[in-house]
């Protein structure tokens, strides 16, 4: 690739983005490393559409990190729910007392200080950093690395760490000369690759318009757009199955808090046996359980609790619904198996809790366990109330 262009890249790149570039979007504009942190930590994994939504809700609730760091984490987790991956929510919560710790509540412009901080990487850094501060720091995310495999045809495969020194070296080599074009300059690069330099349809495929770089993109020239970067085969997700029980007494439900360092870390849901391997053919599951199975399942999802004397209380389990959940890396088939009590019985585990369900709101749920408790209906067979 010539000197010339790549001295040229980021003005030409700046030149698209003021005619084609994403415009108003609620993130944009901002140099407060507070509100700009916020934004990219959500837009991880998380479709633009959702974060339209969620991320002015988010800011109205938490206007400062200050006021972030002084909540408990179930505020958080309850705010976050439905955006998924809530080690995010977890981090963001740790992060906002550090910085409120160590940094007297202001974020450090300098990216390897950024680094430091909980659940901020280099590419996160260098976004806050050029965001907010102006900042000459790259950013590398798997849009830009799309974007530099297909300019330099890089065919290698991106997680080998020689290969990504090299892109980090190339992110460096290309951002502007001038410091206060970094906001620009980063935002242009994001839009590039999330609207243009897609996966699966690039412009210079389409044919729909014409790529600004498209007479010195090596893939382009060499028709290796799609084949680059170079894709590595996935094995097929495993798939789990498991038993959750829904105890309800009145508008009550009992739910359970999840191990931080769990899937759904950190979330309440319902209590649940543990995950066994999925068959590929399924016995069909009865509509009911005998006393002795009712006695059975609820002592695998109650562990460690005198399960009789609950089982004193409640109703026969009846198989209410199976839920499908497909995570990043595994399925998961949920049982639910419904019994109302009698009494609302005190459990010695602390995490065990029975919650109102007119309160879901001030808890963090697993998006399928949040629509199942949402979709009871309290005005018929709801138990004795309390």
């Amino acid at each position: 690739m010539s000197k010339l262009f790549l001295d040229q890249f980021a003005d030409r790149l700046i030149a698209w983005h003021q005619r084609d570039g994403r415009h108003g979007l609620p993130w944009q504009g901002h140099r407060d490393p507070y509100a700009v942190w916020v934004s990219e930590i959500m837009l991880q994994q998380t479709q633009v559409a959702t974060v339209l939504e969620r991320y002015p809700r988010f800011m109205k609730r938490f206007p400062t990190v200050k006021k972030l760091a002084a909540v408990n984490i179930d505020e958080v987790l309850a705010e976050w729910a439905g955006l998924g991956y809530y080690s995010r929510a977890r981090n963001l919560h740790a992060c906002a007392k550090q910085v409120v710790e160590e940094f007297d509540g202001h974020f450090p412009k300098d990216p390897l200080l950024l680094e430091r901080l909980k659940g901020i990487g280099r590419s996160t850094a260098g976004a806050i950093a050029a965001f907010a501060f102006e900042e000459r720091a790259p950013i590398l995310d798997a849009n830009v690395k799309r974007i530099l495999a297909r300019l330099f045809a890089i065919d290698k495969a991106l997680q080998e760490k020689a290969v990504t020194d090299e892109l980090w070296a190339l992110a460096k080599r290309l951002l502007p000369k001038s410091a206060k074009s970094m906001p620009t300059y980063t935002q242009a690069l994001m839009d590039f690759g999330a609207t243009w330099c897609t996966a699966r349809k690039p412009v210079c495929i389409s044919g729909q318009q014409r790529c600004p770089f498209e007479k010195n993109c090596q893939a382009n020239l060499s028709d290796q757009v799609l084949l680059l970067p170079k894709k590595i085969s996935k094995a097929k997700s495993p798939e789990f199955i498991c038993n959750m029980a829904l105890l309800r007494h009145g508008d009550f439900v009992l739910l359970q808090k999840r191990p931080p360092k769990a899937i759904w870390g950190g979330l309440w849901s319902l209590p649940e046996s543990e995950w066994i391997a999925r068959q590929p053919v399924n016995l069909k599951l009865p509509h009911s359980l005998s006393k002795t199975s009712s006695l059975n399942l609820l002592t695998t999802v109650l562990t460690g609790e005198n399960v009789k004397a609950l089982f004193k209380q409640c109703s026969p389990l009846l198989h209410k619904e199976e839920i499908r959940h497909v995570f990043t890396h595994r399925r998961l088939w949920m049982q639910i198996w419904e019994s109302h009590s009698q009494e609302r019985y005190c459990f010695v585990d602390p995490t065990l809790q029975w919650i109102d369900l007119r309160k879901l709101g001030q808890y963090g749920l697993p998006q399928p366990i949040k629509l199942l408790l949402q979709g009871l209906s309290l005005a018929r067979d709801v138990g004795t109330k309390s």
